[in-house]
C-alpha cells in the first residue's frame, strides 16, 4: 500500500476538494518528535455514505469504481507530525455478496480472503487522512436496484476506533454539474450571475438533489433562500473561513433531462477578496448525504424565498448506459476569483526593561489591517515571515514553537536549542483580515544597554526578495524590540516595565531611521553577532531579510547621554491591537 503523507482538510465541505488534491497543500501539520500509541484518542473511519455502481453489462467486463476511506483524529495535536504506531483496518464484505464484487487497489499491504479484505498500515497524525481504496464493480447476476453494505472497523494498540458502514447499490441516478464560464480576474465590487445547471444521466430519476455551494472568504452569495442552511467556519479559527450552502431542491430530476435554477445565484466579491475560491456541486438529497455534509457544524436555515430548478430550454439528452455518481468528479466544479486588492501588513514592537541578569517578557508581531485576507488555498504556500534580530546585549531564552534560529545574516542553523541572533516565525498560507501574529519571546538581559533596539519586521518568506507582494504600506513592515529605552525603568530591579507606564506599547523605528521606500537597495538592517546570546559587535545582513528600514544604532550606556540629547531615542507607540488575533 502507497504510505499517504499527511494532510489537513481544511474546511467540512471540502471533502471531496481534499479527494481531488486541491487543498492537501495547505496542510497546518508542524513537525515535531512522535508521540506514543498510548496518547492517541479515538479515531473515527470515514467514507462515503453511499457508491452507486454501473449494472452488470450485457457484454465485457463492469466498470470498476474507485471507494476511498479515511481515518480522521479529531483529538490529534497540529504539531505532532505523526504517530508511529501500526493499526489495521478491517472491511467486512458479507453484505455485499452477490452485489458487488471486490478487489484492493494494493495487494502489498491489503488481502482478500472470503468476505474479509485486511489491511496494515502506520502512522496516525491529527486531522483527516485518506488510507485504503477498494475497487467495487457489479456483480454478475446483479440487477439494477440490488443494495449492500461494507463495514468498516480498526485495531491499534493504544488507539480506539469508530467503525464506519457504507451503502453499495446497483444503478441510481447521476448527476452531471455543468461548468460555468466565471470571469476570473475581478475587483472588490464585482458582481457574477451563477445560473447552477446539471443533468441526470443515470439510470433513474433523482428524488430531490442537494446543491452544495463553498466560497472563501472574500467571496458573498447575498441570497439566503429559505430552503437553505448556511454556516461559516469558527473566525477566530485558523482555517481559511469557508462560508457552506445546502440548499435542498425538491422534486423528480429524471433521466436526460438537463436542469437550472429558476433564480440565478450571484456572487459577489467583496472588499476583503484577493485569492478566492467558488465550489458548486450536486447531489441526490437524502438524510445521509445532508449529514454527510455538515459533518457536525451548527447551519442557520435562511429566510428569503425557495430556490427552485426548472428543466433547461436546452434539447433533452438522451441517457447514457452509466449507474448513478459512479464518477464523483463530475459532480462539482471550482472556480477560482483572483484580484489586485491589497493588504496591509504592520508589524509591532515593544518596550521592556529589566536589570543585568534579570529576564524580561516581550511580544511582538504584525497584524493585518486589511482590506484584504490573504489565502495562498491552492498552493498552500506561507503568506509572510516575521523577522526578528534580538537586541544587543540581550539573549532569548524563550520563544514560541513555530520560530526558528537563524544565523545574523539569516542562514541556516543546525542547533535550534542554543541561543540564536536572529529569528524568523512563518505563518500558515491564510492570514485573516485583522488576524495576524501575536509572538512572546522572553529575554535574559546579559549586558544593560541604553535603547538596545533589534529590528521586527514582517516580510515574504523569501529572503532572496523579502517584499511583501500585496502591501503597498512597506514603510510599517519593520517596528523595533527596545530594551530599557528612556523612562523604561532601568532600575526595577529586573521587573518588566512598559516604556508607557508599564502599557508595553510597541515602537517604531528611531527618527533618524529612513523610510523605506528612499532606501536604496542594500541588504536590510544590521543583526547582532552573538555568542551565546550576548552582544559581540554587529556585521552586516549580507542576505538582505529584512525590508530596507535603515540600521538601528544599538546606544552603549557610555554614550547614552549625548545619544538622548540628540533625539535618537523618540519612539512612537505603533500598535493598535483589538485582542491576540491570529492567523
Amino acid at each position: 500500500m502507497t504510505r499517504c503523507s499527511p494532510r489537513t482538510v481544511l474546511h467540512r465541505a471540502a471533502g471531496s476538494l481534499a479527494a481531488a488534491g486541491l487543498l492537501a497543500a495547505a496542510s497546518l501539520t508542524g513537525a515535531a518528535a512522535p508521540a506514543q500509541a498510548a496518547e492517541l484518542p479515538a479515531l473515527v473511519l470515514g467514507g462515503p455514505a453511499e457508491t452507486a455502481l454501473y449494472p452488470y453489462p450485457e457484454s465485457g467486463a463492469p466498470p470498476q469504481s474507485t471507494v476511498g476511506f479515511t481515518v480522521n483524529n479529531p483529538g490529534g495535536d497540529e504539531k505532532d507530525d505523526e504517530y508511529e504506531t501500526e493499526f489495521t483496518v478491517t472491511f467486512d464484505l458479507s453484505g455485499i455478496a452477490g452485489v458487488a464484487d471486490t478487489e484492493v487497489k494494493d495487494t502489498s499491504d491489503c488481502k482478500i480472503t472470503g468476505t474479509k479484505a485486511v489491511c496494515e498500515d502506520y502512522g496516525i497524525w491529527a486531522g483527516l487522512r485518506g488510507i485504503d481504496d477498494l475497487l467495487l464493480s457489479a456483480a454478475e447476476g446483479s440487477e439494477v436496484g440490488d443494495s449492500g453494505t461494507i463495514t468498516v472497523t480498526g485495531q491499534s494498540k493504544g488507539a480506539t476506533f469508530t467503525p464506519f458502514t457504507t451503502k453499495v447499490t446497483i444503478g441510481g441516478p447521476d448527476l452531471i454539474m455543468e461548468q460555468l464560464p466565471f470571469k476570473e480576474q475581478t475587483n472588490p465590487g464585482d458582481k457574477q450571475q451563477a445560473p447552477i445547471t446539471f443533468t441526470n444521466r443515470g439510470t433513474r430519476a433523482a428524488d430531490g438533489v442537494l446543491l452544495n455551494l463553498v466560497y472563501s472568504r472574500g467571496l458573498d452569495i447575498p441570497e439566503r433562500y429559505s430552503n437553505c442552511e448556511y454556516t461559516e467556519d469558527d473566525p477566530a479559527s485558523r482555517g481559511i473561513g469557508w462560508t457552506t450552502a445546502l440548499c435542498s431542491v425538491e422534486g423528480s430530476f429524471e433521466v436526460g433531462e438537463t436542469y437550472t435554477l429558476a433564480t440565478p445565484l450571484t456572487i459577489e466579491v467583496t472588499d476583503r477578496a484577493y485569492y478566492d475560491m467558488f465550489v458548486y456541486g450536486i447531489h441526490e438529497d437524502g438524510a445521509a448525504q445532508r449529514t454527510a455534509q455538515r459533518a457536525g457544524a451548527p447551519f442557520e436555515r435562511g429566510s428569503g424565498s425557495v430556490l427552485k430548478a426548472v428543466p433547461a430550454k436546452a434539447k433533452k439528452s438522451a441517457p447514457a448506459a452509466r449507474g448513478g455518481d459512479l464518477d464523483p468528479w463530475d459532480n462539482e466544479h471550482e472556480a477560482d476569483f483572483r484580484t489586485k486588492n491589497t493588504a496591509d501588513f504592520v508589524a509591532y514592537g515593544d518596550k521592556v526593561a529589566g536589570a543585568e541578569g534579570s529576564t524580561v517578557k516581550a511580544e511582538i508581531g504584525f497584524r493585518n489591517e486589511g482590506p484584504a485576507w490573504i489565502g495562498y488555498i491552492r498552493s498552500g504556500e506561507a503568506v509572510a515571515t516575521l523577522d526578528f534580530t534580538v537586541p544587543q546585549g540581550a539573549t532569548v531564552t524563550a520563544k514560541p514553537d513555530l520560530c526558528r534560529a537563524v544565523t545574523a545574516d539569516g542562514g541556516h542553523l543546525e542547533d535550534q536549542k542554543s541561543p540564536a541572533p536572529r529569528y524568523t516565525c512563518t505563518t500558515t498560507p491564510i492570514v485573516k483580515d485583522g488576524g495576524g501574529l501575536d509572538l512572546p519571546f522572553e529575554l535574559r538581559i546579559d549586558k544593560s544597554m541604553v535603547g538596545a533596539a533589534g529590528a521586527v519586521t514582517v516580510r515574504s518568506p523569501w529572503l532572496v526578495n523579502p517584499k511583501l507582494p500585496f502591501d503597498p504600506k512597506p514603510a510599517n513592515n519593520t517596528a523595533y524590540l527596545i530594551l530599557n529605552g528612556e523612562g523604561d525603568g532601568s532600575d526595577s530591579g529586573g521587573a518588566t516595565v512598559g516604556g508607557d507606564g508599564g502599557s508595553g506599547e510597541p515602537s517604531t523605528p528611531p527618527t533618524s531611521a529612513p523610510d523605506p521606500a528612499e532606501s536604496p537597495s542594500t541588504p536590510g538592517p544590521s543583526a547582532s553577532t552573538t555568542s551565546g546570546g550576548g552582544a559581540a559587535g554587529t556585521t552586516g545582513g549580507s542576505g538582505g531579510g529584512l525590508a530596507s528600514t535603515g540600521s538601528v544604532a544599538l546606544i552603549a550606556s557610555g554614550t547614552a547621554a549625548a545619544a538622548l540629547a540628540a533625539g535618537l531615542l523618540l519612539f512612537t507607540a505603533a500598535r493598535r491591537r483589538s485582542g491576540a488575533q491570529h492567523i
